[in-house]
């Protein structure tokens, strides 16, 4: 029998994602909220670190570089079965919600989503994505919703620009369709302002869920806390886009609950 040899074994993947399992895995994600909501979007937030009244009754999924075992991105899950005891889903907070209980089948909320300044590719917005569609797959949810910022750093002309496609495109039916309490203000267009000019990059996550097949709900909430337009998105797991649902729940069925997914 010939040798193995180093092209033989196998790689390792570049990426994995995974529950937080000990508290100090979960703090660990809320310190990167902090630097990402904080540190770089201005939040007003005290303490080093981003937790809120929601946080005991999520799971926290974070994706993680084997090598170092740095966590380069995470996002918070609530369930329908949890949210009461948390006093709702955290997007309740900012829109009227009524629509859900029309909504059959169970349902889940992601939220407070980031990835790290250095890690911000195409493949870890995709592991994360593998490990929310196992979770999908393994506990039978009907539905997944959550917030897609945007940010104002521009005054908001980026923001109602992109708010315009997705008026054009993306939007759920009108039953389906929740009531910011606060809506987002006109754009405060500076002088020589050329936003309009061109055509704006729609956030990472925004991108990810309108290409999964989710529809936003209506206008946007203006967070001022967190200084960005918040859209309501839901995704109706039966319509997931047949390339993303092989792509996601091909791989998600296939793996456990506590997940280890390959870039």
């Amino acid at each position: 029998m010939s040798a193995r040899i180093d092209g033989d074994l196998p790689r390792r993947p570049r990426f994995e994602v995974r529950f937080a399992r000990s508290r100090d895995e979960i703090l660990a994600t809320q310190q990167l909220r902090y630097r990402i909501f904080a540190g770089e979007l201005g939040a007003q937030i005290d303490g080093g670190i981003d937790h809120d009244q929601y946080d005991p009754f999520c799971e926290h999924l974070m994706v993680v570089e084997p090598d170092s075992e740095r966590i380069v991105a995470c996002t918070r899950i609530l369930t329908d079965r949890m949210a009461p005891g948390a006093g709702g889903f955290y997007s309740a907070s900012e829109f009227d919600l009524a629509m859900l209980d029309m909504l059959p089948g169970r349902m889940m909320e992601i939220g407070r989503t980031c990835v790290d300044a250095e890690f911000r590719s195409g493949a870890v917005i995709a592991t994360l994505w593998q490990g929310i569609a196992a979770y999908i797959t393994n506990e039978g949810y009907d539905y997944l919703f959550g917030c897609a910022s945007i940010g104002l750093e521009d005054g908001g002309c980026s923001a109602h620009a992109i708010l315009d496609q997705i008026r054009a495109r993306y939007l759920a039916p009108e039953f389906q369709r929740v009531r910011p309490y606060i809506p987002l203000p006109a754009a405060d267009r500076r002088p020589g302002d050329t936003t309009q000019a061109r055509a704006p990059k729609m956030p990472p996550l925004l991108k990810a869920y309108l290409s999964l097949g989710a529809r936003a709900c209506g206008e946007a909430y203006w967070d001022r806390d967190f200084n960005c337009a918040d859209v309501f998105m839901l995704l109706n797991v039966s319509d997931l886009q047949p390339r993303y649902a092989r792509h996601f729940l091909g791989r998600g069925a296939d793996t456990a609950r506590d997940t280890t997914v390959p870039a």
